[in-house]
């Protein structure tokens, strides 16, 4: 088979760019908090069968109809992010607060009649902070050996990369004597900062390359991983109430996403040997939903509400940009055959004219299915109950012209799984002017057991970096106050759950056990007229 038609099958299977997604890309644009008004987030957000909230415009748009009268809110919040990391003996401790405007929105609620059977029309809108992104992730230590007591490194990934790329007809000896290592599809960033820094050697056969593999001896390593960001979601909504026992609702939602990541990885060695590598991602762009939900009441004397909703995949057109900078010191032959140290620097921007590598992309998040149950007890007890499903492996990334990125899109396929959210919630009436709340939900994990990055051969990515995350357990508590026209509401969540982070991908690497905390309060005005 000659070259040409190699290059030919490798361009078929990497398709028709440089990419850059990966998995733990897709669930973080997929995943939503637990987040709203006071009231919805004290009763853990299970109202989607009782309605009137507001917050329930983006869970099941039927409980928009609930309202009998017009509605304004807005809720703020402060919260405090914690993450705890473990390796190797060492822990690591991680905490950031911040303020911020959780939800804010109105609902003109709009009478039919007493006597038809349409008796209320009603519209709503609402802002709230979907996602928050905001975490950091550190660890450090001397990296493990293999059972075999081989070395296991970053630079084994980055021989690895070029090892793959060898196999589809692409030699980045070649591609590196002849042209620009970072601005040719068929290359690999991490594969070429490799290269260009000197942190693996080819393998010689009669003088030409067969393969590679890295020569480096065991790291010592310290990786820092910091994202900020986060997803705002505006709904607008219309509703319908008939004979008071049947709502209808509809929600469109529109989202604009915004995701920034710095990775900081360096690897030094007995040898005084060393590398450090930077890398730079930035995730825009905005996407919109359809949501259908429905609220029955089975038997008309029954205070039991039956709640149905349904939603389509948000459909999101993505720009991503990157750049990377390596800097590295190793001892290397020069061309009188003499052992030197010599240290160099690597930097995208060089190759790129000074500029980032950018270039679009669209993300289609699963369908999302959504039952719940609503009891009230008098007027002094709400019960609310639900269960909330998306398969996370019917994700889908495309190129800007609509083609399929049939590689990534293998990979959630076989790595990601079905989410089951369970909520619970109660509100108690001491009075009929003060209410207390408690709340709980689960969520389960959207990892299948042994998910892992997966770069593409010619992938754009150097944060090697990933975490699987474990399931999920909310805990909320909340007090409230109704006057006549003006209400206040006061809630406090608490969210925790556990992930193996690894700072590259090596099947012999050992976890860094993280845990992930979350504490928030929110407080929220409004006025019901």
């Amino acid at each position: 088979m000659n070259r040409k038609m190699i290059l030919a099958i490798f361009s078929l299977l990497v398709s028709a760019g440089m990419n850059a997604q990966t998995i733990y890309d897709v669930t973080k644009m997929t995943e939503k908090d637990l987040n709203g008004t006071a009231r919805f987030v004290g009763m853990g957000g299970a109202m989607g069968a009782l309605g009137g909230d507001i917050s329930t415009i983006a869970t099941n748009p039927a409980g928009i109809g609930i309202y009998r009268s017009n509605d304004a809110t807005v809720s703020f919040g402060f919260s405090s992010i914690g993450t705890e990391s473990k390796y190797g003996g060492n822990t690591f401790n991680s905490d950031k607060n911040r303020w911020q405007l959780d939800n804010a929105g109105f609902v003109l609620s709009n009478k039919i009649g007493n006597q038809t059977v349409l008796r209320y029309v009603n519209f709503g809108f609402n802002y709230h902070r979907a996602k928050s992104f905001n975490k950091m992730t550190s660890m450090e230590g001397l990296i493990n050996l293999t059972p075999g007591g081989d070395v296991v490194s970053q630079t084994y990934q980055m021989a690895s990369q070029a090892g793959r790329m060898l196999d589809y007809g692409c030699n980045i000896d070649d591609v590196s004597a002849n042209g620009n290592v970072f601005d040719n599809n068929n290359v690999g960033w991490l594969a070429a900062l490799g290269w260009e820094g000197y942190l693996y050697n080819p393998i010689l056969n009669d003088g030409h390359i067969t393969g590679f593999k890295a020569y480096l001896p065991q790291p010592y390593s310290k990786a820092k991983s910091r994202e900020t960001g986060g997803v705002d979601q505006y709904d607008f909504n219309i509703s319908f109430n008939f004979n008071d026992r049947v709502y209808l609702g509809m929600t469109v939602g529109a989202y604009d996403l915004n995701y920034t990541k710095s990775f900081l990885y360096s690897e030094d060695y007995s040898t005084n040997e060393y590398y450090d590598l930077d890398s730079w991602t930035r995730i825009d762009g905005t996407g919109f939903d359809v949501k259908f939900g429905a609220i029955i009441r089975p038997v008309e004397t029954s205070p039991l509400r039956i709640g149905l909703a349904i939603h389509t995949p948000t459909f999101y057109k993505l720009t991503l940009a990157t750049n990377v900078l390596l800097k590295s010191g190793i001892y290397r032959e020069n061309t009188e055959g003499e052992t030197k140290f010599y240290e160099t620097t690597v930097d995208s921007y060089d190759f790129l004219n000074n500029k980032d590598m950018s270039y679009d992309y669209e993300l289609r998040t699963p369908w999302k299915y959504n039952l719940s149950l609503g009891y009230t007890v008098g007027k002094n007890l709400a019960l609310g109950a639900e269960y909330e499903y998306q398969d996370y492996s019917s994700s889908r990334l495309y190129y800007p012209e609509g083609d399929e990125m049939r590689y990534e899109n293998s990979t959630i396929k076989e790595m990601l799984k079905g989410v089951s959210t369970f909520r619970i919630g109660a509100e108690y009436k001491v009075i009929p002017e003060f209410a207390l709340r408690a709340g709980y939900n689960y969520s389960s994990a959207a990892y299948k057991d042994g998910a892992y990055k997966d770069l593409p051969l010619n992938s754009v990515m150097t944060d090697t970096d990933y975490a699987n995350a474990k399931s999920k357990s909310n805990y909320t508590l909340g007090i409230g106050y109704r006057g006549s026209m003006l209400y206040a509401d006061l809630a406090y969540q608490y969210s925790a759950y556990k992930s193996d982070f690894y700072a590259f991908d090596d099947e012999y690497l050992n976890k860094t056990e993280v845990t992930n905390t979350h504490s928030q309060v929110i407080f929220t005005l409004g006025m019901r007229f």
